[in-house]
């Protein structure tokens, strides 16, 4: 059990079953380091309270007498609702305590970047279509969590500036729970991609990671001792607005030399027009002409192969920035582009290991996960599944 683990005892334990899926109790004593005795204890509560329920641990295997007894969170007490809101499309999902996905659902935005009142629309709008989908009602909803890219303040609710919204410095979480009668969570997309690799991804078991996204944008995650970090104030971990050229690209910002600037999808999209030829009045988007870009590439387009090779450079010197400021067990790389391999090449993870000091050091993992939108609202679910279990368990208790 960590050290500076604080979570009430029995929080701890819901959630080490949680994450486990179905977990015996002498499991659960050894994983916590406590004795079999409070474990007995604490689980008789929480299935006495219909949280948690016994059931017959298959893992185990047949054995004579008594079939071996596992716990699991109980299907269907409660529910929450995971979103993530894009300039292209809103994703979400219904999911239950236990962490199952019951319903999907997405939906299209109205336009590249939206007014506050535009957004709350489209969420009670995406809600609704949810909520039908799965026959669930909203009175059986406990939380949602909602994520979106940009600078989000967690702690009050505040979305500072975001890419997908024209407002700034808007108390979105209060008006999305003046607007949906249900409480809401807010933070940062990248931030719940992040919870969603360490709850159900690459990050299960391990306790320092960081994860690197690169879509629309260009995000960061960081987990430290098993939980997220999010920084003193809140908009930390913003890796795609770290400088790496002075008086460099236009990034969408506004300022200039943002990493995200050369590898997110408008930067490879505003230099693939120039090398396909692209008549610039065409109304293509990004997606589109990155995709032309690959197929260039995999034809053997020199134009189209520099720019990737470009792209990937830059991005070693984020990921080698990473390592040598928070020496991470693993990075994670995630997002829909990290199918263009041209970006994870042996190239450039070997770029990435020769900028390290000290020279010669094991090179640090990477993992590659090409994710779709599903999972980006997943996270979102996990952070309102943590509110939830908190409200549920984490008050102390004599």
């Amino acid at each position: 059990m960590p050290q500076n683990d604080t979570r009430p005892l029995r929080q701890q334990v819901f959630e080490q079953v949680r994450a486990a899926g179905h977990m015996p109790r002498m499991d659960v004593a050894r994983a916590l380091d406590i004795s079999p005795g409070s474990v007995t204890t604490i689980t008789s509560d929480l299935i006495a309270r219909g949280l948690l329920q016994e059931v017959e641990d298959s893992q185990r295997g047949p054995s004579r007498g008594r079939p071996p007894i596992a716990l699991r969170v109980a299907p269907h007490s409660g529910f929450v609702i995971g979103m993530k809101l894009s300039d292209e499309r809103h994703t979400a999902v219904l999911m239950d305590l236990a962490g199952t996905v019951i319903a999907e659902a997405q939906l299209a935005s109205g336009a590249l970047c939206q007014t506050t009142d535009k957004i709350l629309a489209e969420v009670s709008t995406l809600t609704r279509k949810l909520l039908q989908k799965s026959g669930q009602s909203q009175a059986s909803i406990s939380a949602i969590g909602i994520g979106l890219p940009g600078i989000v303040d967690a702690c009050t609710g505040v979305v500072k500036w975001s890419p997908v919204m024209t407002d700034t410095e808007i108390p979105l979480r209060e008006m999305l729970q003046s607007a949906l009668g249900l409480p809401v969570s807010l933070d940062n997309d990248t931030n719940l991609l992040t919870l969603a690799e360490l709850w159900f991804g690459a990050g299960r078991g391990i306790s320092n990671f960081a994860v690197v996204t690169i879509e629309r944008g260009v995000g960061m995650g960081l987990v430290l001792n098993n939980r997220l970090f999010r920084g003193a104030l809140g908009p930390g971990m913003e890796l795609g607005h770290t400088k790496v050229q002075l008086d460099g690209a236009l990034c969408r910002c506004g300022q200039r030399g943002c990493l995200e600037a050369y590898i997110a999808d408008y930067a490879l999209a505003r230099e693939a027009g120039t090398a396909l030829g692209r008549d610039p009045r065409l109304d293509s988007s990004a997606v589109t002409m990155i995709e032309a870009l690959y197929e260039q590439a995999n034809e053997g387009n020199e134009a189209a192969l520099a720019i990737f090779r470009r792209a990937g450079r830059f991005l070693s010197v984020g990921l080698a920035n990473i390592v040598q400021l928070f020496d991470p067990e693993r990075i994670i790389l995630s997002g829909e582009r990290m199918r263009y391999d041209y970006l994870t090449a042996d190239d450039m993870l070997a770029e990435m290991n020769s900028m390290i000091l000290p020279a010669g050091r094991t090179p640090t993992p990477v993992d590659i996960q090409a994710w779709g939108g599903s999972v980006w609202a997943k996270g979102a679910a996990a952070l309102a599944l943590s509110d939830v279990t908190t409200a549920l368990l984490g008050e102390n208790v004599a």
